[in-house]
């Protein structure tokens, strides 16, 4: 039970990564490079607001954007200036490097002795694995719900549709450049709340914890689908997070 409960402790937090990279690589149908910067760009503006005393909540919400803006400059290179979306990844992922070492002032920031999602709000009887455990879960849990949602709407369904047949989409008067931007919005988002979270719960935010986090989030994609299947889209959410 030591080595299981952090393991998939750990492993909830990797999987809003998951998430984020499905929306890209199933729904969208782009291999997005993004990743590899707009995870530790959601690690080093966490790490940095907390640094300064910020809130837990308001730090990872301040990740959380700062992915989705990267998420749109990728959106912007890939459909106004008409670079392959691969080159738009790999373009935005380089420049953020830069990016998360202006913002953090160095290549590491440490979060020992600050005041994380995991200390501020940790219950007594739990283990400091137990507390990541149970933030991990209820993370997972709203994430998956409101992507359920989202993607059930008109605006879910048009970007769904772009991934699908994006020649179909276009015909019936959906502009098709704002689905994918949208959809790389919501998808590093995801990944830069990601790096938010396994930030705090390895207690620092480094400049190239990046590296290799397109691989896990495809890796978790493809063996989720290939053990629970993909009958429908609840059952892709549950298989990603699975894997």
């Amino acid at each position: 039970m030591d080595l299981i409960i952090p393991t998939i402790s750990m492993g909830l937090l990797w999987s809003l990564l998951a998430i984020g990279v499905y929306i890209t690589f199933r729904v969208l149908d782009i291999a997005d490079l993004t990743v590899e910067g707009s995870f530790p760009l959601g690690a080093a503006t966490a790490a940095t607001a907390l640094v300064a005393g910020w809130s837990p909540l308001p730090a990872m919400l301040a990740a959380a954007f700062a992915g989705m803006l990267g998420g749109v400059v990728t959106g912007l290179l890939c459909t106004k200036l008409k670079i392959p979306a691969l080159l738009s990844g790999i373009l935005t992922m380089i420049a953020l490097y830069s990016v998360n070492l202006r913002i953090m002032g160095k290549a590491n920031v440490s979060l020992l002795q600050v005041d994380t999602v995991f200390s501020l709000y940790a219950v007594e009887a739990l283990s400091p694995a137990g507390m990541s455990l149970l933030v991990g879960l209820i993370a997972v849990l709203l994430i998956a719900v409101a992507c359920y949602l989202f993607f059930g709407t008109e605006i879910g369904a048009a970007i769904r549709a772009t991934g699908s047949n994006p020649n179909m989409i276009r015909a019936n008067g959906i502009n098709t450049d704002i689905t994918i931007i949208l959809g790389l919005l919501l998808s590093n988002g995801l990944v830069a709340l990601s790096g938010a979270l396994v930030a705090q719960a390895n207690g620092f935010a480094d400049v190239g914890m990046g590296v290799g986090t397109i691989v896990i989030g495809l890796a978790s994609v493809i063996i989720g689908e290939v053990l629970f299947g993909t009958r429908s889209f609840k059952n892709c959410l549950l298989s990603v997070i699975g894997g």
